[in-house]
């Protein structure tokens, strides 16, 4: 209760004191919220003249997105036709990319046909410039220009013209020693190439390597020496050319001899020459006595008959006994001398002796028959050897080196041509001298029937 009473009383002494503050707090509220009240219409008035122009502004800012829009829509529309543009461009650029490509390719494919065909003409001995011209075409990173075109263009003609040309100019050659000369060299077109140094003479063989002329390592004949001399003086309008690029000049130098050929056959070429020789003894034996014969039978049968049909038998038997061992005059003197005879005993002592002689006629005849039989055979036998040889080297050594295989291959060729060329004469002058032998044994048989018509024609005159 005490303490009630002095709250009391507290209270009782504050109440005017909060009054007075509370009055004053109220102004001053009021006086807050009348200037807040005034700054809130400002605001108002300010922010309502912010939202037209923002609302002006935001129209504004529409019509230029608006604007936007479409340039955009312009530009997307520029940007696609821009991006097909480029398409085509590219496509273009390939194309002519890949045109440029195959027109340098094929610049380079004819500058190196070019090169080959300076490296292998004999002009570029007497021009050796023209090929440094094409080096730098056929080079990868550079791109060709008008100017290799024309470098092309005039190198193709410049080979087209020269070989149209005959030119005799001074010029270097290696010769046979391996010494380089100075002298007359004599190009016709493109097909022959020719020196002349003193009085010697010859053809030139043009190497691609070295772009040099050599001379062959054999001469030529000497007509053609000497009409290459005439031309070169000017004294002939013909000269011989080698149409085939150096294929019947190099035959010059390697044309094999017939010994070359006998050392390559092997052994069995031996038998076969010695065939060959005996063979042609005797043959030349058998046509020197066969003419002889022949001769003597119608000439020693023309007397005989002739002297019988006059009655001179003792003339006639003096014929037959003046050479005896020959054909004629054994027959002769078998005819005469059985005179008396009755004709079948004539005719048949006649024929007997014609019989007699054939064996002399036709001597050497059956062994020349066999040795012109044996010679191919023996051939055949040097083809099975040499190619038992050929592969024998084989299996050691393989194919990899055909000359390894040659020795072989060559004794086979060689021994059959060398047993065919035996042969072949052979069976012709065995058939040539039997063809003789029926021939004067038909003259001997046409002689002796004459005799005996004579002979009883002389008997039947007499009775």
């Amino acid at each position: 209760m005490k303490y009630w009473g002095i709250l009391i009383w507290i209270l009782f002494l504050a109440c005017p004191a909060y009054g007075e503050d509370m009055r004053a707090a109220s102004k001053k509220a009021k006086a807050d919220y009348e200037d807040a009240l005034g700054e809130a219409t400002e605001s108002k008035e300010r922010i309502f003249k912010d939202r037209v122009s923002l609302e002006k502004e935001i129209a504004r800012m529409k019509a230029d997105v608006k604007k936007l829009g479409t340039y955009v829509e312009i530009m997307q529309e520029d940007f696609r036709k821009l991006k097909e543009k480029e398409i085509k461009l590219s496509e273009q650029q390939s194309d002519d990319e890949m045109g440029m490509r195959e027109l340098s390719g094929t610049v380079r494919v004819v500058a190196r046909d070019l090169q080959s065909v300076l490296t292998q003409s004999q002009f570029t001995a007497r021009l050796p410039e023209r090929l440094d011209l094409v080096k730098p075409i056929l080079n990868k990173d550079r791109f060709p220009g008008m100017d290799d075109f024309i470098t092309i263009s005039d190198l193709f003609f410049q080979e087209m013209e020269l070989s149209g040309e005959v030119v005799l100019h001074k010029g270097v050659f290696v010769d046979r020693s391996g010494v380089e000369k100075t002298g007359d060299v004599l190009t016709v077109g493109k097909f022959t190439a020719a020196y002349r140094t003193g009085d010697e003479v010859g053809f030139l063989r043009y190497a691609e390597g070295s772009h040099q002329f050599f001379t062959l390592s054999a001469f030529p004949s000497w007509f053609i020496r000497d009409n290459l001399k005439k031309y070169m003086r000017g004294e002939t309008d013909e000269v011989c050319l080698d149409f085939s690029g150096g294929a019947a000049l190099r035959q010059i130098t390697h044309k094999s001899t017939l010994t070359d050929k006998i050392k390559n056959g092997g052994p069995l070429v031996w038998p076969i020459i010695a065939i060959g020789f005996f063979s042609l003894i005797i043959a030349l034996e058998r046509i020197i006595f066969l003419k002889r014969v022949h001769v003597n039978t119608d000439r020693v049968m023309g007397n005989v008959n002739e002297l019988a049909l006059q009655g001179k038998w003792q003339e006639c038997d003096k014929i037959a006994k003046d050479k005896k061992g020959r054909p004629v005059h054994n027959v002769l003197k078998a005819g005469l001398f059985a005179r008396a005879e009755q004709r079948e005993t004539l005719e048949s002592i006649l024929q007997e002796a014609i019989l007699k002689e054939l064996p002399r006629l036709e001597r050497f005849l059956p062994m020349l028959n066999i040795m012109g039989a044996v010679a191919p055979l023996l051939g055949l036998l040097g083809t099975v050897t040499g190619m038992i040889s050929t592969f024998h080297v084989i299996t050691l050594y393989g194919t990899g080196d055909p000359r390894m295989m040659s020795g072989g291959i060559s004794e086979a060729l060689v021994t059959t041509m060398l047993g065919l060329a035996v042969a072949i004469p052979i069976m012709l002058m065995h058939t040539f001298l039997s063809r003789r032998v029926e021939h004067i044994i038909g003259d001997m048989e046409e002689k002796a029937v004459t005799l005996t018509n004579i002979i009883y024609r002389e008997i039947t005159v007499i009775e």
